[in-house]
């Protein structure tokens, strides 16, 4: 392979596109090109055009390719990680029958609780699929399309998932992997294929469904003469499966699945997630036991409400983001679109503890600390799920890695300190989804491994920052808070 070859990775996200160019030999990132997507809906509902994220795609492409001077002739590789969950319905022709239904998307939370029982409770679940329905799971929104849409279930000539949506228009293939398909609630961990008698639940054809890739990283195809002329690339350059956003930035963080749970990973984006790599297969209704992109386990849990559940607060304060004081005695609960984890899919904030003094500053705080109390609760779970005691001073004293767009911000990085009371470390390396996903290119491209070859890449230094004394007042006051919030004020959820 000649010197200086580039890869893209692509991090399609709820929000928007961004393309990684990026050097294959040395990880240096030579431009990210962006475009917006357009997400639109009330109350529970949350939906994209998929042919919105098929053009974002084409114009971050452009743009990187402008910005970075190189020439298209370099490009060797492409990947895609994705939105995870999000239901993606196509006719015969490949075109989308409706929008997609968004992983955020909280409509099918009764869908899900049937599903559950149907199958005989959280347990029966876990040890199927790792993972128990909730109102994310694709399986959920299948169902609730069923019922609500059944004329439009009926035309459904194929199902995938967003990035599988966009892995297919680059090659022409219908292809997914086990990191982003253990996602669906359709998807077996426990047997690495889809489960016929979940399937059968669903009332879903395995006729519709993708094939699933070896790993995120297998070349599944070539780069097709129609989508290369549609980007301004070569045709016939590696297409590799691709993956979830959450698998995708474990390969960027260079996590592989021998297991790092002394690292484990706190995500501060619109979900706020917490994960780590594993090589044993977990299996607890606490958390998601997803698949990672290279072939192990990454169990995970997730939130619906982080950043930008603190910035409507700070848009409703008229504050800046970074204007913000810890919240004294106020607990904010910011729940603005449900919650996953706990499973509340229909509640609501909850402001408390206001007092004569309390500024606005403080409010805008309480939010920062409702939603870091939230992913470092969640963050407790997986580690009782992976057989350790969170309240173990050697477990309790390990390092967090930061990642997402939270871990730039002063804020977030500080109440996560304050309320953890652990070591932090925020990696050097920018777009960790984008360069997990540069790394399944480059695999695809040349056959490395691309947990190997992430962790190669010189992509800058971390910061670490050392532990502070733990918060443990304001934690116990918002965990109070949560646990003894009644039925009415979280919308009728009583599942926390």
């Amino acid at each position: 392979m000649p010197p200086h070859t580039v890869v893209i990775g692509v991090d399609s996200s709820t929000q928007s596109t961004k393309a990684a160019f990026t050097d294959t030999a040395t990880g240096r990132l030579l431009a990210v090109g962006r475009a917006p997507h357009l997400v639109t809906g009330e109350g529970g509902a949350r939906e994209s055009d998929p042919e919105v994220w098929w053009q974002a795609l084409r114009d971050a492409v452009a743009a990187g390719l402008k910005e970075s001077g190189i020439a298209a002739a370099d490009v060797v590789g492409i990947a895609v990680a994705g939105q995870q969950h999000g239901l993606v319905v196509l006719d015969a022709e490949g075109r989308p029958l409706r929008p997609a239904l968004l992983w955020n998307d909280t409509r099918s939370a009764p869908q899900a609780a049937a599903l559950t029982a149907a199958l005989g409770g959280p347990e029966a679940w876990t040890a199927r699929t790792g993972s128990v329905p909730v109102a994310a799971m694709t399986a959920s929104k299948w169902q609730w399309l069923r019922e609500n849409e059944p004329e439009t279930a009926e035309a459904v000539a194929a199902v995938r998932l967003p990035h599988d949506f966009l892995t297919e228009r680059l090659s022409g293939r219908a292809v997914t992997d086990p990191g982003d398909a253990s996602g669906t609630c359709w998807y077996s961990t426990a047997t690495g294929a889809y489960d016929p008698e979940l399937l059968a639940l669903v009332g879903l054809d395995p006729a519709l469904l993708p094939e699933v890739a070896a790993s995120g990283a297998a070349r599944v195809g070539s780069l097709t003469e129609s989508a290369a002329e549609a980007l301004g690339l070569p045709a016939g350059i590696a297409v590799a499966a691709g993956t979830g956003d959450n698998m995708s930035a474990a390969v960027g963080l260079g996590l592989g699945g021998a297991g790092l749970l002394d690292h484990p990973v706190l995500s501060l984006g619109t979900s706020g997630t917490v994960f780590a790599a594993s090589g044993t297969r977990p299996a607890s209704p606490a958390l998601s036991g997803f698949a990672a992109a290279d072939g192990a386990y990454l169990p995970l849990a997730c939130t619906l409400n982080c950043t930008l559940a603190v910035d409507k607060v700070a848009a409703l304060l008229g504050l800046e983001r970074d204007d913000a004081a810890p919240g004294g005695a106020a607990v904010l609960l910011p729940y603005l679109d449900g919650e996953r984890t706990p499973d509340l899919p229909t509640s609501a904030g909850l402001l408390t503890g206001l007092r004569h003094d309390t500024t606005p500053q403080q409010l805008l705080g309480a939010a920062y600390e409702g939603a870091v109390f939230t992913v470092l609760r969640a963050l407790d779970e997986l580690l009782r799920a992976c057989g350790l005691d969170p309240a173990d001073p050697e477990v309790a004293g390990r390092p967090l890695r930061l990642i997402g767009g939270g871990a730039q911000g002063r804020v977030w990085v500080e109440t996560v300190r304050r309320l953890s009371g652990r070591p932090v470390i925020v990696p050097g390396a920018g777009e960790l989804v984008a360069l997990g996903a540069a790394a399944l290119a480059a695999s695809a491209a040349t056959g490395a491994d691309p947990v190997a070859v992430a962790a190669g890449w010189d992509t800058g230094e971390d910061v670490v920052l050392e532990a502070v004394e733990r918060d443990l007042t304001a934690w116990d006051r918002i965990g109070s808070v949560l646990e003894s919030a009644a039925g009415p004020l979280l919308g009728g959820d009583r599942s926390a």
